[in-house]
């Protein structure tokens, strides 16, 4: 494959992701929409260090993906108290975290 090739699979990837967190109104699938795009960032990050001969773009794509792992805690933990506190997990309800 091409750079073309993987440089449009991440913008279809990413595409999708944000479709995903604008039309989505469970927070959780939302969330996997922000994971979707966070991985096709990390796509592209790749394939241009692969084309330049350089191992920035994997170093970086490898902290992305850590700090997309502290998010899926963090965001889990907070959806999970949510849903106990209110048995919904929708998005369209924005007095939730209001004390």
């Amino acid at each position: 494959m091409t750079l073309m090739h993987y440089l449009v699979l991440s913008s279809i990837l990413f595409t999708i992701g944000a479709v995903t967190v604008l039309t989505r109104r469970n927070a959780i699938l939302a969330f996997m929409g922000v994971e979707l795009m966070l991985n096709s960032c990390n796509l592209a990050l790749v394939t241009f260090s692969r084309v330049h001969g350089q191992l920035t773009g994997q170093v970086m794509a490898f902290y992305v993906m850590v700090v997309a792992a502290a998010e899926v805690v963090v965001g889990l933990a907070i959806i999970v108290s949510i849903y106990r506190a209110r048995r919904t997990v929708s998005v369209d309800e924005p007095s939730l975290l209001k004390g």
